[in-house]
């Protein structure tokens, strides 16, 4: 990067073209929902004989749900008002690199199995150090906090050797858990560690890493300094965000399991108003976002530790301008202090959680915490080059997926009545206002999906009993609502394609959502709700990420695995009989009546589901491997 200080560290493209395409979107599809919401709210103001209650409680229902669905669209669009991407070190760089790394020969190849050799022997170190001790104990929530420097030796001249050749240390972490003493679950642990980093090594930048994903670049550190040593955007950058990228997904992706939507759509126009969230790993930190509030070379001491807590060494370290100590002449009283810093007392009284580190309250902290330092003035930037910077694990089974997001919503709805509500703590705070709007419909969204219960239902037991709810074929206003449905599914299709995926994705796509709108959105926010109102304690229980062989092998054909919870499957089960036999009587309606102009978008709605939903079709009548939907699920469901 010295070598190239006259150029730019990096560019920022704005994508003129999908700025003039979503507008123009926005707008003619705004219109559409106005009319179709008045001929909604006329409804209720036409005096007709043939009204009765059951019909007017179906079109307030509907009413209502088509209002909220409208207002989540509406805010959806502000990851759509300026995309940006951007570009870091130039691509000559880069190039030069490649060539030279196909030199070396046999030597070459050597200096590799070297590595890989030596790398084996400090994954065996790695386990050696954390199993110490009582295993059985480090395995719960009662065990002593232990703080380990994994290395070929432990003497002092070995620490000294390592930073002479510039080798990082490595320390292992393990906090102090104790039954008595909440440990506020992956937010309490990071905390943990940016004490005893700040103490051990105090470097001003911080990777956030989760424990499934591994380094796929080794210059993401270069990368990411590109936008942290920019002197136009450094003083207010908090972090350079990487999207999450995956090694086992497979071609179809029937579970939407690389979230396109998010890494390839969402997070680039949020970069464009303000920077993205904190995505919870892939991430560069600067320490002083995390820290900075009040910190003052001639602050108070006292107030100083009644916020950041009882460590001298802690508080030195602030006050230090990041300067790396390594641990050099003072390892043994270091690492007395960490045990301080990582004992579960420790914040007891503090501002950690609340005004410092990552922010308690909820299992979505890196939500929390991104929201809180983009109130504080902070901006944040997202970085997707062509090639992976980290790779992880994501979900090849449905009980993962549902699981996943039910953990997700329960966490929205924790943000949403809390102080952090993004509708009340952020419009006046964040960089932009349409930033926002970007975290309030991320909180939203799963409160605005339960009205997709009425749309799955209420048309549907209207038509079993011969009630209109949409306008006849012959109607001006049918050519509303089919602009409405039409427009949503072909934008949708656009952005999977201009994203470089197939139709077959965007398929995938409709599925997935249908199932994870109506089946995890309403128990994650019901259990929201549960632990809001005191009925159950806050569980941050991890996904199991351990493959089946028959799991793998179905999905890497594309088959969907219905081996999960019969809370998950009953709903989905349920759901899709009453649009079968809705369309089944639809269609008696359409050929025996000729009711096919009263009743085509009630006959096509449940049409439309059950295509989009086949595969739960197929696993309650037809495959017989384990995979399936169990018959008494079937059964029972109706």
């Amino acid at each position: 990067m010295e070598s190239s200080s006259k150029l730019p560290l990096h560019l920022c493209h704005v994508h003129k073209l999908s700025i003039f395409i979503n507008r123009t979107h926005m707008f003619f599809h705004s219109i559409a929902l106005v009319f179709l919401l008045y001929y909604r709210a006329s409804f209720f103001f036409i005096q007709d004989t043939t009204k009765t209650k059951a019909t007017t409680l179906a079109w307030l229902l509907v009413f209502v749900s088509e209002i909220l669905l409208s207002f989540e669209w509406l805010l959806s669009q502000s990851f759509r008002w300026r995309p940006v991407s951007r570009t870091t070190a130039p691509e000559a760089y880069f190039s030069a690199e490649d060539e030279d790394a196909d030199f070396g020969g046999i030597e070459f190849i050597q200096d590799r199995e070297d590595i890989k050799e030596k790398y084996e022997a400090f994954k065996k170190r790695v386990r050696e150090k954390a199993t110490v001790g009582d295993t059985g104990s480090r395995l719960s929530r009662d065990h002593p906090a232990v703080i380990e420097v994994i290395q070929e030796t432990s003497s002092d001249d070995a620490i000294q050797e390592n930073e002479t050749k510039n080798m990082p240390l490595l320390v292992y972490v393990s906090r102090e858990k104790r039954p008595s003493h909440p440990h506020n679950f992956k937010a309490g642990a990071l905390n943990v560690l940016i004490r005893v980093s700040g103490v051990i090594s105090n470097s001003p930048y911080i990777l956030g890493l989760d424990c499934d994903m591994h380094c796929h670049d080794p210059s993401s550190a270069r990368q990411a300094m590109c936008f942290h040593l920019d002197p136009k955007i450094s003083p207010s950058l908090a972090f350079v965000q990487f999207p999450q990228k995956f090694h086992n997904i497979s071609n179809n992706d029937i579970y939407g399991s690389q979230h396109r939507s998010i890494f390839w759509l969402q997070w680039q126009g949020f970069d464009g108003v303000g920077g993205p969230g904190v995505n919870g790993t892939g991430y560069y930190m600067k320490r002083l976002a995390l820290c900075s509030s009040s910190i003052h070379e001639d602050g108070d001491p006292m107030k100083l530790r009644q916020s950041f807590g009882p460590s001298n060494e802690f508080i030195k370290s602030l006050h230090q301008n990041n300067k790396p100590d390594m641990l050099i002449h003072r390892k043994n009283a270091l690492l007395n202090e960490a045990q301080l810093l990582a004992s579960c007392t420790f914040e007891n009284g503090t501002k950690w959680g609340e005004e410092f580190g990552f922010m308690y309250g909820s299992v979505a902290e890196d939500y929390v915490t991104g929201f809180r330092l983009h109130c504080k003035g902070w901006i944040s930037v997202y970085c997707n080059p062509p090639r992976p910077q980290f790779l992880g694990r994501s979900y090849t089974n449905l009980d993962e997926v549902l699981v996943h997001c039910s953990r997700w919503t329960s966490g929205m709805v924790d943000v949403l009545f809390s102080k952090f509500c993004p509708l009340i703590y952020g419009p006046l705070k964040t960089y932009t206002f349409v930033q926002s709007i970007c975290y309030a419909e991320m909180a939203l969204i799963p409160i605005f999906h339960l009205p997709l219960w009425c749309l799955a239902s209420i048309p549907q037991i209207c038509l079993l009993n011969g009630i209109p709810l949409y306008p006849e074929v012959s109607n001006s206003y049918f050519i509303v609502f089919s602009f409405v449905f039409l427009s949503l599914i072909s934008k949708h299709l656009y952005e999977v394609l201009s994203t470089g995926f197939t139709f077959r994705h965007w398929i995938n796509e409709q599925r997935i959502w249908m199932m994870k709108s109506v089946i995890s959105d309403l128990y994650g926010s019901v259990d929201g709700f549960m632990k809001k109102i005191g009925m159950r304690e806050a569980n941050f229980f991890l996904t199991n990420k351990v493959d089946d062989v028959d799991q793998l092998k179905r999905y890497n054909m594309g088959v969907f695995d219905f081996q999960t919870s019969i809370l998950f499957l009953a709903p989905m089960t349920a759901l899709v009989i009453l649009n079968m036999a809705s369309f089944a009587v639809g269609i008696s309606r359409v050929i025996f009546l000729g009711e096919l102009d009263k009743f085509f978008i009630q006959v096509f709605i449940p049409f439309y589901i059950i295509l989009m939903n086949y595969p739960i079709v197929e696993g309650m009548l037809i495959r017989k491997d384990r995979g399936r939907i169990p018959p008494s699920v079937t059964l029972l469901s109706p």
